[in-house]
């Protein structure tokens, strides 16, 4: 879908950085990159409510960050392709973030 890494480094900038749930985004790309987990698994870990992380699935899979497998409770979430071959850009946007 994104044709070079600049098209990446704009979309995970918006996504991570340029939004109010940017850093709960992250943490999900964070945990995801580690083991596949469910909306639900996802919230227990990071102590959110369902509906917010589904929210944030719901965001990062629109924009092909994640993709899923499954069906109902059972979905598992895990980093797409692109955002697996682009994953070092991630984190450069993270440090810039975190610096501040």
């Amino acid at each position: 879908m994104y044709s070079d890494t600049r098209s990446i480094q704009y979309l995970l900038g918006w996504l991570i950085a340029g939004t109010r749930g940017g850093i709960s985004r992250a943490k999900i790309i964070q945990i995801l990159r580690v083991t596949p987990q469910n909306a639900n698994q996802l919230a227990n870990q990071l102590g959110m409510d369902y509906r917010t992380i589904r929210h944030h699935l719901n965001v990062l899979e629109k924009n092909k960050i994640i993709t899923s497998m499954g069906e109902g409770y059972g979905v598992t979430y895990f980093l797409s392709p692109t955002m697996e071959a682009n994953y070092a850009v991630f984190e450069e946007i993270l440090k810039k973030i975190w610096k501040k």
